[in-house]
C-alpha cells in the first residue's frame, strides 16, 4: 500500500539571476512499511527532500501526498496539526526542550495534541529506548546518544505514518551511531514505521530496503536492496 507520493516536487530559493534550484522535477512514492535511505553530497538537496515531505517547508511546485493526503493543500494550522499527528521528525542535533525531563520531552506531540498519552505504547518505547530508567532526568543530564533516543521516542509516540530522520547519527560517535541505527530498524520491523532516513554514510544506506540517490537537485538512482 503507497504510503507518500511525491509528484515533481521542486524548491527554488531567490528570484530571476539569483535564483537556486535545490530540487529539480522529483517524483517517487514509498509503500508503507517500507525503510528507505537518500544519500547524496552536502548540497545536493536531499535534507530540502526531507524537509519538504515533512511539511517543514513549502515547493515551488509540485505535490506531496501522505496517505492520500495533499499536504500542501492545507493551510498552515492544518498543516502543523498534520505534521503532528502523521510525520515523526528525527533531527541531527535532537531539538528537545532543556526544561521538559525525558517523559514530558517523549510526551510533548500528546501534549501539544491535548491527547492523553497511550500509556501502555509510553511504557514500550521507553523499554525498547532503553530510557526507563532516566524518565526524570533532563537532556543535559544524558550522553548524546541518550538524547538521540530521546528524539526517536518523541517522534515515535504519536505512531506517525511517516518517521523522517534527517541525519540522525551525524553528531554521535560510532558505538552510538550504530545503536541509533539499530534502534530505527527496530521501529521498521517492530512498529510497521515507515521510515526514510538521509545520510552521507554508505554503510548506514546499504542496510535499507531502498536507496534513493540525490545529485544536484535530482534522483540520479533508485535502488531496491532487499
Amino acid at each position: 500500500m503507497e504510503i507518500l507520493r511525491v509528484e515533481n516536487l521542486t524548491k527554488k530559493y531567490g528570484k530571476k539571476e539569483a535564483s537556486v534550484t535545490a530540487l529539480d522535477n522529483v517524483s517517487f512514492s514509498v509503500e508503507q512499511g517500507e525503510f528507505v535511505a537518500i544519500i547524496g553530497a552536502s548540497g545536493s538537496g536531499k535534507s530540502t527532500l526531507l524537509h519538504l515531505i515533512g511539511g517543514v517547508d513549502r515547493p515551488t511546485s509540485g505535490k506531496v501526498f501522505i496517505n492520500g493526503t495533499d499536504i500542501y493543500k492545507l493551510n498552515n494550522d492544518n498543516l502543523a496539526i498534520f505534521r503532528r499527528r502523521q510525520i515523526g521528525l528525527i533531527y541531527q542535533f535532537y531539538n528537545l526542550i532543556p526544561i521538559l525531563n525525558i517523559k514530558e520531552n517523549i510526551t510533548l506531540p500528546c501534549d501539544l495534541d491535548g491527547k492523553q498519552v497511550d500509556q501502555k505504547r509510553l511504557d514500550d518505547l521507553l523499554e525498547t529506548l532503553g530510557l526507563k530508567n532516566r524518565i526524570n532526568h533532563l537532556p543535559n543530564e544524558l550522553s548524546g546518544g541518550q538524547q538521540q533516543r530521546v528524539s526517536i521516542g518523541r517522534a515515535l509516540i504519536n505512531n506517525p505514518a511517516l518517521v523522517l530522520a534527517d541525519e540522525p547519527t551525524g553528531n554521535l560517535d560510532s558505538k552510538s551511531s550504530r545503536d541509533i541505527v539499530d534502534l530505527l530498524k527496530l521501529s521498521n520491523k517492530k512498529y510497521k514505521q515507515t521510515l526514510i532516513l538521509i545520510t552521507h554514510d554508505n554503510n548506514i544506506a546499504e542496510e535499507a530496503d531502498r536507496v534513493i540517490t540525490i545529485q544536484d537537485g535530482k534522483i540520479i538512482n533508485d535502488e531496491k536492496l532487499k
